[in-house]
C-alpha cells in the first residue's frame, strides 16, 4: 500500500495495513533551515520539495502542508487587512522601520470614511527562520469594521491560476508518496484574532454580541474567495487554524459563541469533498466532544502534556470514530530532548492506543524545532511504523 493510499483510507474510514506515520514540518526556517541551511528561505517552492525529500529520508509517509507562498498575499494567513492592493477607495502607503532583527511595516488606509493604520512585524529569530504577526491590529472601534467591511478589496483574479500551479508543482513531486495539505486562512475566530486585539476579542461576545457577530461574519466572508480557490487547486486536505478558541475558553462558550461560525466555514471547506483539518496546538479535552458538531473530517493535534493536555484513552472515547484523530508525540520534551529509549518507549505506548479503532495518524505534536537531532526523528518513524500495523 503506498503512503498516498494509506492516508486516504484512513482519512475515509477505511482499514489500512497500518496507522499513517507522518512528520509535522514547516515550510520555511526551523527544522528545515537546520538541515538545508543553504536554501533561500524565500525559495518555497524549492523548500516545500525538500520537505517531501526529508520525510522520505527519514522513512515518513509524506504530508506535505503548503503555508508559504501559497498564501500571498501575507495578510491571508499571518494577519491585518489587504495592504497589497489598492482601489480609488482603498489607498495604502507602507513604510518599513528597522528595529534590530525585526522590520516594521507600517501601514496607512486612506478610504472615504477615514484612515486605518496597521503595523506587520517580520523577525528573524535566527538565520532563515522568521516569525510573522500583525502587532498592532487594524480594526479598533465598530467604525474601522465597517470601513473594511464596505472597501477592503477582495481577492484578485491571478490568485486561482497562481495556486493552481503552485499546488500542481509540489503534488507532481510527490507523486504516491503521501498527501498534499494547503493552509487555508484559519477558521472565523482565528481570523478575527489578526484583525482585532486578543484581549477585546476574547470578551467581545459577552460585552457587545452585535460587533462581534458582525466582526466574525466579516472575517469569514473576506477568506472565502481565498479558501475555494485553494480546494480548487486540487489540495488533499484543507487545514483550517482553529488554535485562538482553544480549550480555555471552555466548552459552554465555545458552543454559543464560536462553534456556529466555525462550523459554517467547515462546511464551506468540506462542500466540493475536501477534508478539512481543524489545528487545536494546546489545550483539547474541554472541547473534544464539540469538535462532532463542527462536522469536519480530521482534527489536530492530540499534544500530551504538558505541550498539550490530551488523555488519549479518554479523547479515543469520546472521539468514537466520528472524524480523524491526529496524535502527537512530544516533538520538544521528547522528540528534541529525550534519548533514543525514551522516544521509542513513549511512541510505542502511543501508537498502541492511538490505533484502536483506527481513523488516527501519528505525528510529531507540533512542527519540528530548529535543534532536533534527525536520529531521533527517524527512531520515532522507525517505532510507529512497527507497532502501527492492523
Amino acid at each position: 500500500m503506498t503512503s498516498r493510499e494509506r492516508f486516504l483510507k484512513t482519512i475515509n474510514g477505511e482499514a489500512a495495513d497500518r496507522i499513517p506515520v507522518t512528520l509535522f514540518i514547516i515550510d520555511q526556517g526551523h527544522f528545515l533551515s537546520q538541515v538545508y541551511p543553504d536554501i533561500d528561505p524565500q525559495d518555497f517552492a524549492t523548500l516545500q520539495l525538500k520537505v517531501i525529500e526529508l520525510q522520505k529520508q527519514l522513512g515518513a509517509d509524506v504530508f506535505v502542508r503548503m503555508l508559504f507562498d501559497i498564501n500571498d498575499p501575507m495578510h491571508i494567513h499571518m494577519g491585518g487587512l489587504n495592504v497589497s492592493q489598492q482601489t480609488e477607495n482603498w489607498e495604502v502607503k507602507t513604510e518599513d522601520i528597522i528595529n534590530g532583527d525585526t522590520i516594521i511595516k507600517r501601514s496607512a488606509i486612506r478610504t472615504p470614511m477615514g484612515t486605518l493604520t496597521q503595523d506587520f512585524s517580520i523577525n528573524e529569530i535566527r538565520k532563515g527562520t522568521f516569525m510573522y504577526a500583525c502587532t498592532k491590529k487594524p480594526i479598533k472601534e465598530p467604525k474601522d469594521l465597517e470601513i473594511a467591511i464596505k472597501y477592503e478589496p477582495r481577492m484578485p483574479e491571478s490568485f486561482k491560476e497562481d495556486a493552481k500551479c503552485k499546488v500542481k508543482k509540489i503534488k507532481d513531486a510527490l507523486g504516491d508518496d503521501g498527501i498534499l495539505g494547503v493552509w487555508a486562512p484559519h477558521g472565523p475566530f482565528n481570523n478575527s484574532s489578526l484583525l482585532i486585539n486578543l484581549d477585546e476579542l476574547y470578551m467581545l461576545f459577552y460585552t457587545d454580541y452585535e460587533y462581534y457577530e458582525k466582526l466574525m461574519n466579516f472575517a469569514m466572508e473576506r477568506i472565502l474567495d481565498y479558501t475555494a480557490a485553494m480546494d480548487a487547486a486540487g489540495a488533499d486536505v484543507l487545514c483550517v487554524g482553529g488554535n485562538v478558541p482553544g480549550g480555555f475558553v471552555g466548552k459552554k462558550a465555545y458552543d454559543e459563541y464560536i462553534l456556529p461560525f466555525e462550523r459554517k466555514y467547515i462546511e464551506f471547506c468540506q462542500k466540493n469533498g475536501t477534508p478539512a483539518m481543524y489545528h487545536n496546538c494546546g489545550e483539547i479535552m474541554n472541547l473534544v466532544e464539540s469538535y462532532k458538531q463542527l462536522g469536519v473530517k480530521i482534527v489536530e493535534p492530540f499534544s500530551p502534556p504538558p505541550l498539550g493536555d490530551t488523555d488519549l484513552p479518554a479523547a479515543k472515547e469520546i472521539v468514537n470514530g466520528d472524524y480523524v484523530m491526529v496524535v502527537g508525540v512530544d516533538q520538544v520534551n521528547v522528540i528534541q530532548n529525550g534519548t533514543i529509549d525514551q522516544i521509542k518507549e513513549v511512541t510505542e505506548k502511543t501508537v498502541k492506543t492511538a490505533k484502536i479503532g483506527g481513523k488516527t495518524i501519528i505525528q510529531t505534536a507540533d512542527f519540528l524545532e530548529y535543534g532536533t537531532s534527525p536520529e531521533n526523528v527517524e527512531a520515532f518513524v522507525k517505532t510507529a511504523i512497527e507497532y502501527g500495523g492492523y
